[in-house]
């Protein structure tokens, strides 16, 4: 494992060359993530606007030994009238994937989260052939809730999701 220090912090006019090519770039992104070609303009605007945080979606720039190498991202959603949660994900670059880094900016980004906000949930999903991710979800202390059938079309085709969660008073693993 890396022993890089693994933080994080709001997006920067100098990250977003490599925050854009994380959602707009096939190769960037990987397959499990290449859902065709989006705005890259509309981005740079809503950074502009309002940094990539709102009452509604927080987004943080992972880095390792201060460089970019990423980001994590959560949308508030409704559940009912009175309750709410976090959906969130991480996405990092090519070069930084396989070291760790994945599984130390989701346990960081889960603290923020619960540290920042009175929610009692956290939720992720990730398409089920994405070991990695899983995997990931699971060593922070994730609970595999199910499966969300044909949730998904990315390439031509519908696919399934498994949908993780995680409550504020869960037991969470240890930090390896």
């Amino acid at each position: 494992m890396s022993e890089q220090k693994i933080s994080l912090r709001p997006i920067s006019e100098a990250d977003l060359p490599h925050f854009l090519k994380l959602l707009n770039d096939p190769e960037a992104m990987g397959e499990q993530l290449w859902f065709g070609w989006r705005q890259p303009d509309r981005i740079r605007r809503v950074w502009a606007e309002n940094g990539l945080l709102t009452d509604e979606q927080w987004t943080l720039a992972i880095t390792a030994d201060g460089a970019f190498c990423g980001y994590a991202a959560a949308m508030r959603e409704a559940a009912t009238p009175t309750a709410w949660h976090w959906s969130m994900g991480a996405q990092l670059l090519p070069e930084a994937r396989g070291r760790g880094i994945g599984t130390r900016a989701h346990r960081l980004f889960v603290d923020y989260l619960f540290a920042h906000s009175p929610v009692m949930r956290l939720e992720a999903e990730t398409e089920s052939t994405n070991d990695a991710e899983q995997r990931v979800l699971e060593k922070v202390g994730f609970t595999r809730e199910g499966v969300k059938r044909a949730q998904t079309f990315r390439a031509g085709e519908w696919r399934d999701v498994v949908l993780y969660s995680l409550l504020r008073t869960d037991p969470r693993p240890a930090a390896i």
